[in-house]
């Protein structure tokens, strides 16, 4: 338990409340005897309230049936644990960690463990259901699909596609991720969305504008080889558990110094060599006073940096600035401790840096990511084994669903929104570009980001004029997603209660089905779990991995493809959407789904894991190293474990995957890299492609530009294309068309052929002229209590962008650190994950934490009169406010208060169980800490602020 005991006494637990709440009918005798259990041996004992008893213990007698093992992979974290799945006619009876697996070894945390009742859940949705006069009343797929879509033509035609929004989810595997973003586009909008908005958006932002790819480099087995370990804004012994062992196996076997940076002493900072407590917010600051050290001494690894960098003369001007005395002014650090965690970096190289939200979840989100990336960079840990920057996902396929394009701003791959982009996807699609073109509101809006997820509440409440789109939007498809993940719920339940419709599409309710006042129009469609279907999904690391359905769908719920293709009937593109789809029945074939993402994603490797491919890794898990990840010998020799993207080419081209991104001392056919020339060939007169430096068996040696078909022509390399691809070249532009766009994948084999990366061979830039900071600057969250930093470190000026005004100096010029002293940050727990429907209706999980709670600083406790475990209000300066139970602990520093953001039930003080749909509410209820928290969103992405915000907490009556 998180909560520590007071006393010895037994006190009657949350989940007890739960138990008398579950049934609202009366509960005769047998029924009380049958969940009697409960007393005697705890929740999990007694048969996870499933109606089990507590029985004498009798051998089991033999089965004729026969045991069938199926591999599946974890649904929660990004590490990417094999679950073995015992099934027994067409029953999933037991699980077992993967032991074959090279990311978990044979490990499960608490919620790997766990799957199965995740499956089984008897909490899931188990039919369609709609609100009708504030009940929730039983209905058919097709009364569903029938209603939903009558009712969202009628938007389409009154106010345009636009007003419909659909939000994806980092739950769904790569082939429904991928579905998802191209129904969005056969429906005509780009308001699509998911988790990764509000959680590592800022990442990608910040890390592909520095090196090209916005994705972890290297791998949770490399840092292995790491001499160092510098953890920044992550807690990966509760957030990813299994991911510690990598980082522990480098500690012990490395001797290397774990560097930890948390406002907060987490449990992983537990495992520190050098814990460093950092004030919220002031990230930028800390990695440039570590660098001011790193200058200071001529500590860089200038070879590198004269090599493979530009602008770092740019960076210096700014670290300059950076003394011990002004880092601690701002950040709270003492100099001396940075001059030794700066030697600590520079004597144990190379090293790796790994954040997670606790360093994006800013509005100014995407500067911290870039300094970490600058700091990497400086020291020369890219391209390394042991080094590189990385950065730990949340979700199992938060990493996949980002890649397959279910976001605001661009088609599957990163290809953009511009009229090249669409016309590269309406080739691969077969279908004419003019009718997607006529799909969309105009050309413009075609073209234009959508409203990002973190903003769909303003899309529906912001004055109609004040929209970069015709009309607000008036229906919400919550397709996998949990709303209490989000900041500002007393706006959300006002945008939810306003909506004309709102869908949600999960295995289980949400918060969604308990947050507004809604009396009707509000749909719970079951889908399926992953469990029950098959498809790939792709770990933190690149690697894509292949899941077996283990078993058939339970109750009426149905796998989120074939709600795709239901959806599609109804409006009418099915046959368009899916004339190269096989459809067995409803259920698209998840197989063509792969082959077809696989024949467009060129510009990041997405072509040469082909389903069979992947497959044959699955059935192969224990040829891979555990280290390297590199197949030694059997049927996968010499690929590596899962292929990690870019896997280049075709599949028949048997291109073993990129371990190592950026990595020139392995040829590009056998994975190696150079940093992507992304960015042109010269800036300011400076030369931005690599200089003296080349992968190796390049036949050129030096920097040069992406590879296009006239590139081809001038080095006299495209007598290797055969006629085929030269006809699927001059198909799209002829002499212009460059690696992204030929279907064919003749330019990337040539160019491989001869030994160079087919996107190019350029230096990092430290410098982006197209960000509102180029070189990374720090500034003061929007709800600061340091307003004597505000002269040097303020926020920037109001804009519009992403469609929608966003406020930044109207908020942080407004005093709230009176009334509000102290600050609020957010976080994960071992126990549960995201939202924490499912795991929060897992009774395995239940049991283990059962109250909301707010960790305070024993000073700040005294002076407020709270003891442990008393409940407290925690008022947020924008109204929000919740009811929570006080941890009084030195975890958190003075003046910092921790909350997890997985509960939900509860809003501002009221339990909201009864609005649940019968037998369908979670275990345990609890408020969500987004009740409290409050505006503010990154000056690029609008990812939202959640680790540094104010509050006030004061005890409750």
């Amino acid at each position: 338990m998180l909560r520590k005991k007071t006393s010895a006494s037994a006190r009657r637990t949350r989940l007890s409340s739960a138990i008398e709440a579950i049934g609202t009918s009366a509960m005769d005798r047998r029924a009380f005897l049958r969940r009697s259990g409960l007393a005697a041996g705890g929740l999990a004992a007694a048969g996870a309230l499933t109606g089990g008893m507590v029985r004498k213990a009798e051998a089991a007698g033999p089965t004729s049936a026969k045991v069938e093992i199926k591999k599946s992979v974890c649904t929660h974290c990004s590490v990417g644990c094999t679950v073995l799945a015992e099934v027994q006619d067409g029953v999933w009876t037991g699980q077992e960690p993967g032991f074959d697996s090279p990311f978990n070894l044979g490990s499960h945390c608490a919620k790997g463990a766990s799957v199965r009742e995740h499956a089984h859940g008897e909490r899931r949705l188990k039919y369609p259901t709609k609100l009708v006069n504030g009940k929730w009343e039983r209905i058919s797929w097709d009364q569903a699909i029938d209603e939903i879509g009558d009712q969202m033509m009628k938007i389409r035609e009154e106010s345009g596609p636009d007003s419909v929004y659909w939000l994806g989810s980092a739950k769904h595997s790569n082939e429904q991720a991928y579905l998802v973003r191209k129904f969005a586009a056969f429906w005509g909008t780009n308001n699509v969305d998911h988790q990764a908005r509000i959680c590592h958006s800022t990442t990608v932002a910040g890390v592909a504008n520095t090196w090209g790819y916005g994705a972890m480099t290297n791998s949770y087995n490399d840092i292995h080889n790491s001499r160092a370990i510098f953890l920044i804004g992550g807690n990966p012994a509760e957030a990813h558990p299994v991911s510690l062992l990598h980082l522990l196996k480098a500690k012990e076997e490395n001797n290397a110094p774990l560097i930890v940076c948390d406002p907060r002493f987490t449990r992983t900072a537990a495992h520190a060599s050098e814990y460093v407590r950092l004030r919220p917010g002031t990230d930028v600051a800390l990695v440039w006073g570590i660098l001011w050290h790193i200058f200071e001494n001529s500590w860089e690894d200038r070879e590198f940096i004269r090599q493979r960098v530009w602008g770092m003369d740019q960076i210096r001007a700014e670290v300059a600035k950076w003394t011990p005395e002004e880092t601690e002014r701002v950040t709270g650090v003492p100099g001396s401790q940075l001059r030794r965690v700066a030697r600590t970096l520079v004597n144990n190289r190379p090293g790796t840096v790994i954040w997670c939200m606790g360093g994006t979840q800013h509005s100014n989100g995407n500067n911290n990511t870039r300094a970490y990336c600058v700091l990497q960079l400086a020291l020369g840990n890219m391209g390394k084994a042991g080094g590189g920057t990385n950065i730990f996902r949340g979700h199992d396929n938060v990493q996949g669903a980002t890649d397959l394009g279910v976001l605001a701003d661009t088609l599957p791959g990163y290809y953009g929104l511009s009229e090249g982009s669409w016309k590269h996807w309406s080739r691969v699609w077969d279908v004419d570009y003019d009718f997607l073109l006529s799909r969309f509101g105009s050309k413009e809006l075609m073209e234009r980001s959508g409203i990002p997820v973190s903003r769909w509440i303003d899309g529906v409440l912001e004055d109609k004029e004040n929209i970069q789109q015709p009309d607000n939007v008036r229906a919400m498809v919550l397709w996998g997603h949990a709303p209490n993940s989000q900041t500002r719920l007393p706006d959300m339940k006002v945008a939810m209660e306003k909506l004309d419709l709102m869908v949600v599409i999960d295995p289980y309710p949400t918060m969604s089905a308990v947050l507004s006042d809604r009396t009707d129009n509000v749909y719970l469609l079951p889908a399926a779990t992953q469990f029950e279907t098959s498809g790939s999904v792709t770990a933190s690391n690149r690697s894509l991995q292949w899941r077996e359905a283990i078993f058939d769908p339970l109750f009426e719920s149905l796998p989120d493809h074939t709600i795709a293709h239901k959806f599609a009937v109804k409006f009418g593109f099915a046959d368009e959407m899916f004339k190269n789809i096989e459809v067995n029945g409803e259920e698209p074939l998840i197989e063509d789904l792969t082959r077809e993402f696989n024949r467009g994603m060129w510009t990041i490797g997405y072509t040469g894991q082909s389903p069979e491919r992947l497959k044959l890794h699955m059935a192969n898990q224990h040829t891979f190293d555990r280290t390297t990840l590199e197949a030694r010998g059997g049927p996968c020799d010499g690929d590596y474990y899962g292929l990690p993207w870019p896997c280049w080419g075709t599949a028949e081209m048997k291109h073993p995957g990129t371990p190592i991104l950026y990595d020139p001392s392995k040829p590009v056919a056998e994975g190696g890299l150079t940093f992507r020339a992304r960015f042109g060939t010269e800036r300011d007169g400076d030369n931005l492609l690599a200089e003296g430096s080349w992968s190796a068996g390049s036949e050129i040696e030096d920097g040069y530009p992406e590879f296009t078909m006239a590139m081809l022509q001038k080095l006299g390399w495209d007598g290797d294309l055969t006629d085929e691809e030269r006809a699927a070249i001059d198909a799209v532009a002829g002499e212009k068309t460059n690696w992204k766009t030929d279907l064919s994948g003749g330019i990337q084999r040539v160019a491989i052929k001869h030994g160079c990366a087919p996107f190019g061979n350029a230096k990092a830039r430290v410098v982006v002229w197209t960000f509102p900071d180029p070189v990374p600057l720090h500034r003061e969250p929007l709800y600061t209590n340091r307003r004597d930093l505000l002269d040097k470190y303020a926020t920037y000026d109001d804009k519009v962008f992403w469609r929608l005004p966003t406020a930044y100096k109207s908020i942080q010029e407004k005093d709230f650190s009176g009334e509000f002293p102290m600050i609020l940050t957010s976080g994960r727990l071992v126990e549960y994950e995201g939202g924490g429907d499912e795991t929060r209706s897992n009774p395995w999980l239940a049991e283990l934490q059962q109250d909301m709670f707010v960790e305070v600083n024993p000073r700040d406790a005294n002076n407020l009169g709270i003891r442990d475990g008393e409940m407290v209000w925690v008022h947020g300066p924008e109204g929000g406010k919740v009811k929570v139970m006080a941890m009084v602990t030195e975890r958190v520093g003075e003046g910092v208060a921790f909350m997890p953001f997985h509960f939900g039930g509860h809003f501002q003080g009221e339990d909201r169980r009864s609005k649940y749909p019968k037998g369908a509410d979670p275990y345990v209820l609890g408020e969500a800490s987004n009740t409290a928290q409050t505006y503010g969103y990154d000056s690029v992405t609008q990812m939202q602020e959640t680790k540094a915000t104010l509050c006030r907490i004061e005890r409750a009556a």
